[in-house]
This record gives structure tokens, sequence and C-alpha cells, in this order.
């Protein structure tokens, strides 16, 4: 397959669909929001630990002992994720409870591991 295969080597411009994209276009800070929601989302600690959520509500204990990892690590990181509205959590008496923020996030995360599942 050579490279410019992929080029599209026309210079008709469909209009309406050019124009029905521009209609539908979000606000740059729409876009803004979005890339950086992937960024927060785009870290491997951070998918593992979205992934444990996924599971059920977890504690800080709970994650560095599935992750392996120190709790001050795993806490840092939940920091993160709960400042970008990624995971809530609950306290209850000394503990405290994560779990992913919404429906949202749930489904985003589990589509997101089943195209990657179906692209073995």
């Amino acid at each position: 397959m050579s490279r410019n295969e992929f080029i599209c080597d026309c210079s008709i411009i469909h209009q309406e669909v050019v124009e029905k994209t521009i209609k539908n276009m979000p606000e740059s800070d729409i876009f803004n929001k979005l890339a950086e929601f992937f960024k927060i989302i785009g870290d491997t600690t951070r998918t593992k630990i979205l992934f444990a959520l996924d599971q059920n509500e977890m504690c800080v204990c709970d994650i560095a002992n599935v992750l392996g990892m120190s709790k001050s690590s795993i806490s840092h990181q939940l920091g993160t994720l709960r400042r970008s509205g990624i995971v809530k959590c609950r306290k209850s008496g000394k503990e405290v409870f994560y779990m992913l923020d919404d429906e949202h996030i749930k489904k985003v995360f589990e589509i997101g591991i089943e195209h990657i599942e179906h692209r073995k």
C-alpha cells in the first residue's frame, strides 16, 4: 500500500456536510475540556485505578494492595481524578471510599476496554 493511497485527490467541497459539521461543532472550551479528560485518564496508573473502581468502591488501602503501590502514590492519583470529576468519595467513620463519579465515566471506561479487547 502506498502512503498516498489515503490522500484525497479531489477539490470538491461537500457543502452540506461541511455546513452541518460546522453547525454542530461545540465551542472550543468543550474540546479543551475533552482533551484534558482524556489526558487525565491517559495515565496507566490512573487507568488501573479506574478499573479497580469500576469493579467496586474501594478505600486507598485496598487500591494500593490491588496495584501493589504505596498508599501515598494512590492518594496522589485519586486526588487528580477527584479534582477532575472522574471519581468521587464518601466517608464512613475513619475510612474514605472512592468510586467512579457517575455512569458516564463508567460507560466511557468500559467502552474503551471493550474497544481494545475487540481489536486483539
